[in-house]
Order: structure tokens, then C-alpha cells, then sequence
């Protein structure tokens, strides 16, 4: 039987805790008993993890050996704001498919009252990613950044840096990523997609443009849809 995962909120040697409302869903709810065993995501690691102490604010465990798993590429993606409830859903998926960072994005056609709003999600989308990485079993959450605007983006280093834009006809996504490449950085426009501008700006800062077809999806479709192609040329 699959053991649950947990990713720890604190770590000592070989202690590790969970505390707050996570502790709370744990001790409660699941009704956590002393001598469980679950594998715990220090951050870095899974390990075996065996529990010693209960409480309603704090349940501890005694780590032992390391869970192997398998390395997976480092994928960020870049996403222009856009409404809250479809991106959360997007952002939960992502994590379910094992992206490292995302980056909320303020373009030129983020809606303005998103835009002023944004800030304040993220402590949400942060515990949002928690919960996705523990479902998905996953050795850490993804990093949630404040969201930046668009030079911040085109700054960001990586080995392949990708544009998703409706206006290419050429090159797609899964011919754009070279095998191997890690980490790779996406970038998705908001609803109406990038302005002409932004599109130029990617282009003289060294990105590449891709295309996921001629269909035109929604925001949450394309990122879905390209982080699940991106992990699968660069995990095969």
C-alpha cells in the first residue's frame, strides 16, 4: 500500500513536524495516532517517517531511511494573471505535474482589477501548492514568486527560456525544448493573449517563440498543455 506524504513544516536532524492547520488535518481529522508511518519530504529528501507525539498544534515524527525517487527537470512557469479561479486550477495542476517555480506574471492585458488584487492571493496559491504536492506525492511544493511584471520575466536564466504565443506558425512546443534541457522557463499570456510589444520584447531578449497548435485554448488549457509536453520530452 502507497504511504500518504507529508512535506514537513519543520525539520531537526532527524525530527521533523508538522504544525498549525496542518497538524490540525492530521491529528483530527485523520485522527494521527503515535507509531504511524508516513513518508515525509524534508525538502530536499523523502524519508520514512514514524510518529512519536501527537498534539492539536504539533505532530512530530522520527525520520529514518531515504525514499528513492527519481529525479525530474526543473520547470518554471511564467503566468500572465489572469481570473483567479481558472488559475488556481491551473496552478494546482501544475503542481500535480511537477513544475519547480511559478511565477504569477502582471502583463499588458491582465485586467487591471486582477492586477491590484494578485498580491494578496499569494499567500493562498502558496498553501494551495502545498496541498497539490502532498496529493501528487511530490518531494516539495513548487515556489510561488510575488507576482513581478514582464521585465522581471525576461531576465530570468535558464537553459531554454519559451514564449507561448498563438502568433507562431512555425516551431512547436515539443520541437522548441531540446532533450536534456534543465531547467526550462515557459511563459503564458493572459486572456486576448501577449500584446505585439511584449512578443518583441521576448524575442530581442533571446526567447524562443512556440506554438501548442492552431487551436486557441484557454489560458489554463495552454499551460496544462505545455507543462505536461514539457515533461514529457524532457523525462523520456
Amino acid at each position: 500500500m502507497t504511504r500518504r506524504r507529508w512535506i514537513a513544516d519543520e525539520v531537526s536532524g532527524n525530527q521533523a513536524f508538522l504544525t498549525g492547520e496542518h497538524a490540525r488535518h492530521l491529528a483530527q481529522v485523520l485522527r494521527a495516532r503515535v507509531g504511524q508511518e508516513f513518508d515525509i519530504s524534508t525538502g530536499g529528501e523523502v524519508r520514512r517517517g514514524t510518529i512519536v507525539r501527537v498534539g492539536p498544534e504539533r505532530v512530530e515524527f522520527e525520520l529514518r531511511e531515504a525514499v528513492t525517487e527519481a529525479s525530474s527537470a526543473k520547470v518554471t512557469v511564467a503566468i500572465s494573471i489572469f481570473k483567479f479561479d481558472r488559475m488556481e486550477w491551473a496552478i494546482e495542476k501544475c503542481t500535480e505535474l511537477g513544475v519547480a517555480r511559478i511565477i504569477p506574471v502582471l502583463a499588458g492585458r491582465t485586467e487591471k482589477h486582477l492586477a491590484t488584487s494578485a498580491a494578496k492571493r499569494v499567500g493562498r496559491w502558496r498553501r494551495l501548492v502545498s496541498q497539490a504536492a502532498e496529493q501528487s506525492r511530490q518531494v516539495s511544493a513548487p515556489e510561488v514568486d510575488d507576482p513581478v511584471k514582464l521585465g522581471d520575466v525576461l531576465r530570468i536564466e535558464a537553459d531554454t527560456r519559451i514564449v507561448l504565443s498563438e502568433m507562431e506558425r512555425d516551431l512547436s512546443l515539443k520541437d522548441a525544448i531540446p532533450v536534456g534541457s534543465d531547467p526550462v522557463v515557459l511563459a503564458f499570456g493572459p486572456e486576448g493573449g501577449w500584446k505585439n510589444d511584449e512578443l518583441t520584447a521576448f524575442e530581442k531578449a533571446g526567447w524562443i517563440s512556440a506554438s501548442l497548435g492552431s487551436t486557441i485554448l484557454r489560458v489554463e488549457t495552454a499551460v496544462i498543455a505545455a507543462v505536461a509536453v514539457c515533461a514529457s520530452v524532457l523525462n523520456s
